[in-house]
């Protein structure tokens, strides 16, 4: 038996001799690089957190001690301490999430994979404790130096060294990265403390400091945590770790050393076609060649969103300003004011984080400002965090805003440049995490809209929002064999709804709206809503997510389950039509 498999609690863990943990630090890592390979994940971060999580387990007492992950991409080798060894599953529907969940353990205390915040979950904690007379607890949060280029965590500091009397162990996974290199002046000053510098920011706030710590050497890190918990006060240890470590592959990987890999597909061969993020980092190339004025920002996401092929084009035309996404909106917003076109490059999912920029800062100005919404919809295997099901409902109360939902690659390229053409307020575009599907081409234009399918004794409009455009026409063809032959439009501009589509609907009897967006406030709604206004009379159905947070999955498979496949339009139709369903074939 191997020395992991004896370990299924850190209690187990603690019983160890010291002698045994190098090998159990190897096993990790190759199970690590075995699972992660075939399922796809995080496999950098969790290498090279694999000394320092032994460390934390055998020095706290687990869920006793509060531990809290940040982000929580870096929490594999935490999963397979607290009894979590089965990692095959693992990002699959009924297997492991690929973050920390409280639904899997006790151990996992919050889903943490949005960056930056785990200073704050941990302040309140302490607080929590020191209230409810606690004091024997101790809170630890696990940062990775990428995420302290968030705002938050320098708000949460502010009141943690406030407060001597409510001790937390903040322990740094300095690896030099988050995707990329960590930037900024606070990637200065932890290279400083890693070659000796005494000018330490932390102490300067009024926290103690430990460090720097080789992060891969267990007896350093467990000696370095076992003095931070007597200190008595809130303390910083500082483990420098190579992202990647003890694998060859990752640790030379120029990009971002393996931050993240896609599994390998059943059949061995990769994806044959591009992905919407290529199509988007191509053309913006385009854009910036013909409009000197066009700049991009991105929060610590250059490379996942497709703004490096940009960066090398013009490289002093591209901000990353860390995991700071409140902070990208309103600098793209002074960007604006200075007379460029920014286009702010972020996951749909990341952009709730900066709603109040969106609102006050460029809509409230009408800055012309263009978000690229990436991972928009549905992305499956990362979970209910990711899933980026809200940038409707959330866009949709911005005044002035505008926002595109390309099907296909030639509509992404044309919506681009519609968006950075439009000076007067700010844009949005959306689009999934997944392969862009063959083009789809217009047989007619109704208002800005594309009609993609018509019939002259059609009874039916289906309105489908972006990709979806292609599972609503294969719904329609199964509707006109069956004898309820069906209009489909695609809106191009989902927001603000287009009066042409308002004014065609009451031509029908019934209207289909497909989305991959929450049905509270997306694009079903505005158009119930838009219809009423007018005065239209007709029987509306909102396809769409459930307000609620989808489990991890393929991005195909949550889609029908929801129904927003073309199985589950003909369905919809069907029942709103009051007839019996039919086979799809």
């Amino acid at each position: 038996m191997s020395v992991l498999d004896t370990v299924d609690c850190p209690a187990r863990l603690k019983e160890l001799p010291a002698a045994a943990l190098p090998a159990l630090a190897a096993e990790i890592r190759e199970r690590l690089v075995s699972v992660v390979s075939r399922t796809g994940g995080h496999l950098g971060p969790n290498l090279g957190a694999v000394e320092l999580t032994i460390a934390v387990h055998r020095v706290f007492d687990s869920p006793k001690d509060a531990i809290v992950w940040d982000t929580g991409h870096q929490a594999y080798v935490h999963k397979l301490l607290t009894g979590r060894q089965d990692l095959s599953g693992l990002r699959q529907r009924g297997g492991l999430s690929g973050y920390p969940s409280r639904a899997e353990s006790e151990h996992d205390l919050v889903e943490n994979s949005h960056a930056s915040t785990a200073l704050s979950y941990a302040d309140g904690l302490a607080k929590a404790f020191a209230l409810r007379d606690q004091r024997e607890r101790t809170v630890v949060a696990v940062v990775g130096d990428g995420a302290l280029t968030g705002g938050m965590c320098w708000e949460a500091l502010n009141n943690i060294a406030a407060a001597p009397d409510r001790p937390v162990v903040i322990l740094l996974n300095d690896n030099g990265r988050s995707y990329s290199p960590t930037i900024g002046a606070l990637a200065a000053n932890l290279a400083e403390l890693r070659a000796g510098s005494t000018r330490n920011l932390f102490e300067t706030l009024g926290l103690a400091y430990l460090g720097p710590v080789d992060g891969h050497d267990i007896d350093a890190v467990e000696a370095a945590l076992r003095q931070a918990r007597g200190v008595g006060r809130p303390i910083v240890v500082h483990c420098v770790t190579r992202k990647g470590q003890g694998h060859p592959p990752a640790e030379n990987d120029p990009t971002d050393c393996m931050h993240a890999i896609s599994p390998m597909p059943a059949s061995g061969k990769k994806p044959a076609g591009p992905s919407w993020t290529q199509v988007l980092a191509d053309e913006l190339v385009a854009v910036g060649r013909e409009r000197p004025d066009v700049v991009a920002l991105t929060a610590a996401m250059l490379h996942p969103t497709g703004l490096h092929s940009f960066a090398y084009h013009f490289p002093d035309r591209v901000f990353d300003v860390g995991i700071a996404e409140q902070h990208a909106v309103t600098s793209a917003a002074g960007l604006a004011m200075g007379g460029l076109h920014p286009v702010v490059c972020i996951y749909a999912t990341f952009l709730n984080r900066a709603f109040d920029q969106v609102l006050m800062d460029v809509a409230l100005h009408r800055l012309p400002v263009t978000f690229v919404l990436d991972r928009a919809g549905v992305t499956g295997s990362d979970g209910p965090s990711h899933n980026g099901m809200w940038d409707l409902s959330v866009l949709g109360v911005v005044p002035g805003m505008r926002v595109a939902a390309p099907r296909d690659g030639d509509r992404l390229r044309a919506l681009l440049r519609e968006a950075v053409a439009h000076a007067d307020g700010p844009t949005a575009i959306r689009f999934p995490k997944a392969e862009v599907s063959g083009q789809i081409p217009a047989v007619g234009q109704l208002g800005s809209a594309d009609v993609l399918r018509t019939h002259s004794d059609a009874e039916v409009l289906i309105l489908p929002t972006g990709p979806l455009a292609e599972v609503a026409l294969a719904a329609a063809e199964e509707l006109e064999r069956s004898g309820s032959p069906a209009t489909v439009v695609d809106p191009r501009w989902v927001l603000p709804v287009d009066p042409a589509l308002v004014t065609a609907a009451g031509r029908y009897r019934l209207v289909v709206t497909v989305e991959d967006n929450g049905v509270n406030g997306g694009f079903g709604d505005a158009f119930a809503r838009a219809a009423r206004a007018a005065g239209v009379r007709v029987d509306i159905r909102t396809l769409g997510l459930p307000q609620d947070f989808l489990p991890h999955g393929s991005r195909g498979g949550l889609l029908a389950e929801q129904g927003l496949d073309g199985m589950g339009i003909v369905a919809a139709v069907k029942e709103a039509l009051g007839q019996a369903p039919s086979h799809f074939r």
